[in-house]
């Protein structure tokens, strides 16, 4: 607005200092020449004191995501102007405009934090940080007076002290704890310093033997140092006096020196090889259950089959049995029929004997006697189980035997018989 007004105000100036000096010199020509009429100058005048007045500019325009100090020269006072759009300031007032939000922010592009861990191996960090400038009108007032520009807050505290937070979170924890999953506590340490003020860390050196080789080890530890009450002893500084707080804070990436990254390649092998092992075990281990189970299974399945087996041959012994049983009472059936038959028809040849045969008669009636004997004899049925001892001979010959012996047994009965 005062460059607007600077610039009206030499127009306006040139045009009524041009007027009467281009009058002067046309005055002899055919057509002299008047840059503005007299009873236009109004407008002149009307423009030159626009451009006084944005010169002065009493007026202040803040701007959404910013806050503007404004103080009176005359009077000596001074507010913060919060809410977006134009403000009475006062005449010739001096103004500074504050952003809402500040970033700070360490990379590549604007340089990397340096970093140590609690076991003295090094790295280089990056990290970004928003904070947010205090809401209230007094500690604006005062952050202005301390700092008068955000680029002086900037470069004079909010950097130097994000690295120094930074720093001191590092040394609570050794690079192994960073890369074995400790990246949330680096951050979380970080940002706490940020918010209350930077830790008072302590360092307690420790001495310890060696089991194997028996060596006399220096041991380093870094704590945080602590009050009576056990809480952690916290220096603030002007981040917290003036109200400033981090709304965000973040650690993307570190890059460790190569003799952390060999540390951490040796770890990711170990824990690869670990893993292959434990998955070789698993694999081992569910192997010798399945050949368990298979072999639990075949003695099953083969015990079954020898029962299956035993049992088919006691039923088949059995059924043997009762076929031998009915086979025998099929015989010896056979046999008393054939008795009684031969009985009754030696009765009856005795009959005819004792009512005076013939010699000639009595020697038919002989063979047909053992003709029908012989007759009988083959169609008896004979047993079906025959239990032989001995070699040699066989179901026929036996079955000659019985059936010669029984035709013996009968003629001999009827020779016994007496005569009438």
């Amino acid at each position: 607005m005062t460059t607007l007004g600077f610039l009206i105000l030499f127009i306006s100036i040139t045009i009524l200092v041009a007027d009467p000096i281009l009058e002067r010199i046309s005055l002899n020509w055919k057509m002299p020449f008047d840059l503005i009429t007299n009873n236009r100058k109004w407008m002149v005048y009307m423009t030159s004191l626009l451009g006084l007045v944005l010169i002065i500019n009493p007026f202040v325009d803040n701007t959404a995501g910013e806050r503007t100090y404004v103080q009176d020269p005359y009077f000596g006072t001074e507010k913060i102007i919060f809410d977006p759009g134009y403000h009475w300031g006062g005449f010739f007032c001096r103004t500074q405009a504050w952003p809402d939000v500040m970033s700070t922010v360490f990379d590549e592009e604007h340089g990397l934090v340096p970093i140590r861990f609690n076991d003295a191996t090094q790295g280089d960090a990056t990290a970004n940080i928003r904070w947010e400038l205090p809401k209230d009108e007094f500690s604006m007032i005062a952050l202005h007076k301390a700092y008068r520009a955000p680029q002086n807050l900037q470069e004079r505290t909010l950097i130097p002290y994000g690295k120094e937070c930074l720093a001191f979170a590092a040394q609570l924890m050794e690079s192994e704890t960073h890369y074995s999953g400790g990246q949330s506590k680096l951050k979380e340490d970080f940002r706490d310093q940020l918010l209350h003020g930077q830790y008072v860390l302590e360092t307690k050196i420790e001495y310890a033997v060696d089991t194997f080789s028996r060596e006399r080890i220096k041991i380093t530890d870094v704590d945080l140092r602590r009050d009576e009450n056990g809480k952690a002893i916290i220096i603030p500084s002007d981040v917290q006096t003036y109200g400033i707080r981090a709304v965000f804070a973040a650690v993307p990436h570190v890059d460790y020196e190569p003799i952390v990254d060999k540390k951490l390649q040796a770890k990711i092998d170990q824990s690869t090889m670990e893993a292959i092992s434990k998955q070789e075990l698993i694999t081992a281990q569910q192997q010798a259950l399945t050949e368990k189970a298979k072999g639990e299974q075949l003695i099953a399945q083969t015990r079954a089959n020898e029962e299956s087996a035993k049992l088919q041959d006691v039923i088949r012994a059995e059924k043997k049995k009762l076929v031998a049983e009915q086979s025998a009472l099929e015989a010896k059936f056979n046999a008393d029929k054939i008795e009684q038959e031969g009985r009754a028809q030696a009765a009856a040849n005795k009959a005819l004997v004792a009512a005076g045969l013939t010699p000639e008669q009595q020697m038919k009636l002989e063979i047909e006697i053992a003709k029908v004997v012989s007759e009988n004899i083959a169609k008896a049925t004979t047993p079906q189980i025959v239990i032989m001892g001995g070699d040699g001979g066989g179901a026929d010959e036996v079955m000659k035997i019985f059936g010669a012996e029984r035709s013996l047994e009968l003629m001999k009965k009827m020779k016994e018989t007496p005569k009438k």
